[in-house]
C-alpha cells in the first residue's frame, strides 16, 4: 500500500489559455479614430439588438404575442435612439473620411483621441434629447381596443396610429424625428461631393484609386443602414403600403446591419493596410 499523496490541494480556479501567442500583441493601427467611431456603431447595434430581439424571440419560440405598454414605449425609445445614433456616427465617419483626403496635413489635429470622446459623448447626449419627448406623447394617448401592432417590435409610428385620441402633435414630431435621421444622409452625399471633388483634382490616377479606396467600407455601412429611410417614409407617407413589404424592410433594418458590421471593419482594415 503507497502513503496518500499529502502535497495534493484543492483546485479552485482553472487558467484559461486564449490564443497563444497573441497574449501580449497589440495593434496600433486600431488606435486612429475611425476605429473609435467603428466601435460607438458596434455599440450601437448591440443596443438596437438587446432592445428588440427579446421580443422577436418571445414571439417566434413562445407565441407570447401582448407586452405591457410600458414595456412597448420604453422599448421603442430604446430603438428609436440607438437608430438616431447609428445614423449619427455614420455622419461623423463621412466627416473622418473628408478630413483624411481633404485636409490630409490637419487630419491628427483635428481629430484627436479627446475630440474624438468629445464627439461621442455629444452624439449619445443628442440621441437622447432627440427621442426623450416621445414616450411622453405617447403615454398621453388613449388607445382603442385593437391594437394589433405590425412588426414584432415596437415604432414610434405604428404605436400612433392605434390611439383613439387626436395625435397631431406625435405625427409631427415623429416626422421631424424621422426628418432629423434622413437629414444625416443628405449631409453624407454632401460630404462624398468634396471628397469627390478632391478625388478628381488628383493628377495621378492610382492616388484616385487609392483615395476613393479609404472610403469603401464607409460606403458600405452607410448601404446597410439605408433601410430605415424608405422604412420611415412609407410609415409617414403611404396610404397603400404592403404588409409583407414593411415587415421585410423592417427586418433587414434590424437584423441585416449588425451581422455586416463584422465584414465593414474587415474592409476598413484592409484600407488601412494598404495606405
Amino acid at each position: 500500500m503507497f502513503p496518500p499523496n499529502t502535497s495534493e490541494v484543492e483546485v479552485t480556479t482553472f487558467p484559461l489559455i486564449g490564443i497563444p501567442g497573441l497574449e501580449h500583441i497589440t495593434d496600433t493601427s486600431l488606435h486612429e479614430p475611425m476605429y473609435a467611431f467603428f466601435s460607438m456603431l458596434a455599440l450601437s447595434d448591440l443596443g438596437l439588438s438587446f432592445s428588440s430581439i427579446p421580443t422577436m424571440l418571445r414571439i417566434f419560440l413562445f407565441s407570447a404575442m401582448g407586452i405591457s405598454a410600458d414595456a412597448c414605449i420604453s422599448q421603442e425609445f430604446f430603438i428609436h435612439g440607438f437608430t438616431d445614433m447609428e445614423s449619427s456616427v455614420l455622419l461623423v465617419m463621412s466627416f473622418d473620411h473628408f478630413v483624411v483626403i481633404c485636409h490630409p496635413l490637419r487630419y491628427s489635429s483635428i481629430l484627436t483621441n479627446y475630440r474624438v470622446l468629445q464627439i461621442g459623448l455629444a452624439l449619445a447626449i443628442k440621441s437622447i434629447l432627440l427621442v426623450l419627448p416621445l414616450p411622453f406623447i405617447l403615454k398621453r394617448l388613449r388607445y382603442c381596443s385593437k391594437c394589433l401592432l405590425s412588426h414584432f417590435y415596437y415604432l414610434h409610428q405604428d404605436i400612433m396610429k392605434l390611439a383613439c385620441s387626436d395625435n397631431t402633435v406625435n405625427i409631427y414630431y415623429g416626422l421631424f424625428v424621422a426628418l432629423c435621421v434622413m437629414s444625416d444622409s443628405v449631409v453624407i452625399a454632401i460630404s462624398y461631393v468634396f471628397i469627390l471633388k478632391t478625388v478628381l483634382g488628383v493628377a495621378s490616377q492610382g492616388e484616385r484609386l487609392k483615395a476613393l479606396n479609404t472610403c469603401v467600407s464607409h460606403i458600405f455601412a452607410v448601404l446597410i443602414y439605408m433601410p430605415i429611410i424608405p422604412l420611415a417614409t412609407m410609415h409617414h407617407f403611404a396610404k397603400h403600403k404592403s404588409p409583407l413589404a414593411m415587415i421585410l424592410i423592417t427586418d433587414a433594418f434590424l437584423l441585416v446591419p449588425p451581422l455586416m458590421n463584422p465584414l465593414v471593419k474587415l474592409l476598413e482594415k484592409l484600407d488601412l493596410k494598404s495606405k
